[in-house]
């Protein structure tokens, strides 16, 4: 097999917040891709609004930087070796975003936090990478931190990897044990720019000025792209982005042969079939920016144009000899909402160019399956309405509020399990959670998990005063755990959860103690009734704003729902009351994202999602029809 000398693909991958936008903004100031009188802002990669708005990667994006260091001339590279960086999301929801990512590298650097450790969304990384048989390198973040633990998080993130290792091995992978053992590890404090091979004090700085020790890592343990000589042309299509001017572009990633421009190639479908094109241009990437080149050869990951409907997992091929590269696999998903049109009475009265309409909302999950490979769309009984699937609540609620942005109004149903039967007997996915809590909240969240069909499987104290105890929960037990546990530990709580397989099915289980006040009729919220009803539980409506009939305008302070006029208006008399003119004061309503919506909502419930509001509603409106509704569910369920 041939080498190519002058590039390098590595993916970053890490749990959620450890660092790994932060540490390729460093990467990408410390190679000069931007010029010294250029601002950069935090966690440049983040382009996309909801991206730096939650604070997590959602889109795997790609970069490449220019290494000119020492070490390059000692490989033979005096011009400088390429490194192509691929920033994956580190949550197990956008998990289709990390497999794709995966298939384009030739090794991953892991990052963990130097006080968190390892965790759940860590494990999810790391075996994705192993199962792909990719080299390592262990980068421990955030060093600087006061409460920082780094020779403890060494040793948990090497018995993670071995016992991962040991795993796949165990599934007929064949991995070098031996190379594990000598995994390279760096010292990191991403935000300041600075990595050594020296282990720091806790708490303190790598005792290195730059990144340096992190390049010549990379250069070293991850391998140059290998590719075939005189092989016939294989590109793998594995990522999809939009021009203005190009229209689609395929991002992909050359294994074998060279891409020319202008020139006529075969696009191994997805069903098999070969579509012949012309290659109308490539582009390369340097830094944030991309350039036009005439080609591409092996081991290059460029944007290619000349396609309008090119997908994800297809491959541009030889047309004289094809030999089409397999599917990107990505794991089944778990959890499914409905998404359909908005039938509530409010529909489309909030403003102009609205897209309403079901072929609208069609049109653009259609266009959601071609970049995103981790959802599927399926029909239901209804015309308007189509079951969506993905691996977790956030990445649907995520797809949600991006719609919502673009101008949709839509309905979306309470998240639901994706079940399947095994020997006759049902079966639902599971989580294993892991929560870190202060030691005064142990006893909550342990009683939070057991109304939840949580298991403990351990428990562990650094003797910081925190606990970190490891649940397995069905992944119905955790559909608004969230709120639950920020409510319990009063914001103190982190959760975070992996899939651990299916499991029989654990029985009923009850998430919300409180009950839903329903307004009986449409109208506005008058503050005379909110302010006589206000004993009764805590509103989700400002004063004067309109409601509906089965609108929830509020939480019961008991269970069951209860049906509400909160638009009776104080009707004038010729009296006179000595405190007449006492101001009446409301609590303010409590204001709820989509998110916090849709754990909210029971199953009988919605949410109605709009570019100007978002409401809680009834699936059934009329109050009459969802009365006999609730009576036939009654005796159903008595059978």
């Amino acid at each position: 097999m041939a080498v190519r000398g002058d590039i390098r693909n590595v993916a970053i991958v890490a749990h959620v917040d450890h660092g790994k936008t932060t540490l390729v903004n460093a990467m990408l100031q410390q190679s000069h891709v931007f010029s010294d009188r250029e601002e950069v802002p935090d966690r440049v990669m983040d382009s996309n609004d909801l991206e730096r708005e939650k604070g997590i990667t959602i889109l795997a994006k790609n970069t490449a930087v220019k290494y000119t260091g020492p070490l390059a001339p000692k490989l033979g590279q005096p011009d400088g070796i390429t490194i192509n960086v691929v920033d994956t999301p580190g949550h197990a929801d956008f998990g289709g975003e990390v497999e794709r990512g995966i298939s384009m590298v030739d090794g991953v650097v892991l990052l963990v936090d130097a006080s968190e450790g390892p965790l759940p969304q860590t494990r999810f990384v790391l075996r994705k990478a192993l199962e792909a048989k990719l080299p390592v390198i262990l980068v421990i973040n955030k060093t600087d931190r006061p409460d920082a633990r780094i020779s403890e998080v060494v040793s948990e993130s090497t018995d993670l990897l071995l016992g991962l290792a040991q795993d796949v091995s165990e599934e007929g992978v064949d991995l070098d044990l031996d190379s594990l053992l000598d995994l390279p590890v760096i010292y990191c404090a991403a935000k300041a720019g600075k990595a050594s091979l020296n282990q720091p004090a806790d708490g303190d700085v790598p005792d290195n000025d730059d990144l340096e020790p992190l390049f010549e890592s990379i250069l070293t343990n991850i391998p140059a792209p290998e590719y075939e000589e005189g092989a016939p042309l294989q590109a793998h299509v594995t990522n999809i982005d939009a021009s203005d001017y190009l229209g689609r572009l395929g991002l992909v990633r050359v294994y074998n042969g060279t891409l020319l421009k202008g020139k006529q190639y075969g696009l191994s479908r997805v069903d098999g079939s070969i579509e012949n094109f012309k290659l109308t241009e490539i582009l390369r990437t340097k830094g944030l920016d991309r350039f036009p080149v005439d080609e591409a050869g092996p081991g290059d990951i460029v944007a290619v144009a000349g396609v309008d409907d090119i997908m994800i997992g297809e491959t541009i091929v030889d047309q004289s000899d094809p030999k089409p590269l397999p599917l990107i696999h990505v794991d089944d998903p778990a959890v499914s909402m409905t998404f359909g049109t908005n039938d509530s009475p409010l529909a489309g009265t909030e403003g102009k160019d609205h897209k309403l309409t079901a072929r609208m909302l069609k049109d653009r999950l259609d266009r959601e399956l071609i970049g995103n490979v981790s959802i599927k769309v399926l029909p239901t009984e209804r015309p308007d309405a189509w079951e969506v699937q993905g691996r977790g609540e956030l990445a649907l609620a995520v797809l949600a509020e991006q719609m919502r942005r673009e101008g949709y109004e839509l309905t979306v149903g309470r998240p639901q399990v994706v079940t399947k039967t095994v020997d006759g007997k049902v079966q639902e996915p599971m989580e294993s959670d892991t929560i870190d809590v202060p030691e005064e909240y142990m006893g909550a969240v342990t009683q939070l998990m057991a109304d939840r069909k949580g298991r403990m499987d351990t428990m562990t104290n650094h003797g910081s005063g925190w606990v970190r105890m490891q649940f397995t929960v069905p992944s119905r037990g955790l559909l608004g755990f969230r709120t639950a546990l920020l409510t319990a530990t009063r914001g103190t709580g982190i959760s975070s959860s992996i899939s651990a397989g299916y499991a029989p099915w654990a029985g009923e289980i009850k998430t919300r103690q409180n009950g839903s006040m329903v307004s009986d009729r449409s109208g506005k919220a008058s503050p005379y009734a909110m302010q006589k009803l206000q004993a009764r539980g805590d509103f989700f409506v400002n004063p004067q704003s309109p409601v509906y009939e089965g609108q929830i305008v509020g939480i019961n302070n008991k269970p069951g729902d209860l049906d509400i006029n909160i638009t009776l208006e104080k009707h004038m008399t010729n009296m006179r009351s000595a405190t007449a003119d006492v101001l009446e004061t409301l609590t303010p309503p409590i204001q709820m994202s989509l998110e916090e919506s849709l754990d909210f909502a029971n199953d009988d419930e919605c949410v109605e999602v709009t570019p100007e509001s978002i409401r809680v509603r009834k699936i059934i409106l009329d109050r009459d029809a969802w009365y006999k509704w609730n009576a036939r569910q009654r005796r159903a369920n008595k059978k």
